[in-house]
């Protein structure tokens, strides 16, 4: 991809994401994708596909109230990798507790579609 590609690709993940559009940010994912999550204690866990992608999305909206987020970037490095920082205000419906929260996301991408998330809490 082209720096130019690189950063159309960006300024669309941040805008879908900024207009909570998940089939839109769906659409951008390479069918082998992978996705990796980075919790707080260095634990997280590792999704392969679409379908485990949007499993982990029906189970965030199902655990969490979602009164606020905001996609800030593109942040890009190198020729296939753009950064995303997120602020989001949750309530957790499991407990009650209302927290904010950021993570930064990582996605590499290919041939326009991206191959590779990463969250670090």
């Amino acid at each position: 991809m082209t720096r130019d590609e690189l950063k159309a690709l960006g300024e669309t993940i941040v805008a879908l994401n900024n207009r909570n559009d998940h089939a839109g940010l769906m659409a951008l994912y390479a069918p082998r994708v992978t996705s990796r999550e980075s919790d707080p204690n260095g634990q997280g866990g590792t999704a392969r596909g679409k379908k485990a992608i949007q499993g982990k999305w029906d189970w965030w909206v199902g655990a969490n109230e979602v009164h606020s987020t905001k996609a800030t970037g593109p942040f890009l490095h190198g020729e296939d990798r753009i950064g995303v920082i997120f602020e989001m205000d949750i309530t957790d419906k499991a407990s009650g507790n209302r927290m904010q929260m950021q993570e930064l996301a990582i996605y590499t991408a290919k041939d326009g579609k991206i191959t590779r998330e990463e969250f670090y809490y």
